[in-house]
């Protein structure tokens, strides 16, 4: 039996709502790729959706407040998945040792 001494926090939340995590003994597993690939998803909505915001901003016509509410949601959305991708990327970096 493996020694259990990773534990990764996954970019999806359990059914209770609650922070889902995966424990391992380190090695790859097809759910750690599917995490990988679902935080890549996640971080490259994000730049898309920052792109497109930016245009809505800087266009010449004034957004409506129906578009800058949707705007506004999806930027949520996105920075609520970006904070979880760093805060699990985090957990996993060594302890620096001086």
């Amino acid at each position: 039996m493996s020694q259990i001494s990773h534990v990764r926090l996954l970019p999806w939340c359990g059914v209770d709502g609650q922070p889902a995590h995966l424990v391992t003994d380190g090695t790859e597993s097809r759910l750690s790729r599917l995490a990988d690939n679902i935080e890549a998803t996640q971080l490259d909505t994000g730049r898309e959706v920052l792109r497109l915001s930016r245009a809505i901003l800087q266009s010449l016509e004034r957004p409506t407040a129906g578009e800058l509410f949707y705007v506004t949601q999806r930027l949520t959305e996105c920075l609520t998945d970006a904070l979880r991708v760093a805060e699990s990327r985090g957990l996993r970096v060594p302890a620096y040792e001086a």
